[in-house]
């Protein structure tokens, strides 16, 4: 080529794979936290991911009590997902993941 440089096929592909893993996925800023826009969520029962458009997905705060019956200022977040929910799982679910979060609390 004419006052052009010639680049064979195959020629920077190891330098592409390269960058594909050492990229960052996350972004984080000068003081180690995490800035990115949409951090996505996962459903507590199925582990599945739930998308952005899933409007009939629901996001549970369950507040811990103490031995009185008073709240303690804390609490468990549990993520269902609308698939649980549409196959009528939701509730068993919930039910399940707080036991096993108790027993693991000792309470």
């Amino acid at each position: 080529a004419i006052g052009g440089a010639v680049r064979h096929r195959g020629e920077g592909e190891e330098k592409k794979a390269e960058r594909s893993t050492t990229r960052q996925d996350t972004m984080i800023n000068d003081e180690g936290q995490n800035v990115d826009l949409y951090i996505p969520r996962k459903c507590s029962w199925s582990n599945r991911l739930i998308g952005a458009k899933d409007h009939s997905a629901i996001q549970l705060n369950v507040g811990h009590l103490d031995d009185k019956g008073v709240y303690t200022g804390k609490y468990t977040t549990f993520a269902i997902g609308g698939a649980v929910r549409h196959r009528g799982e939701s509730d068993s679910g919930l039910d399940h993941l707080w036991s096993k979060k108790k027993a693991e609390m000792g309470q």
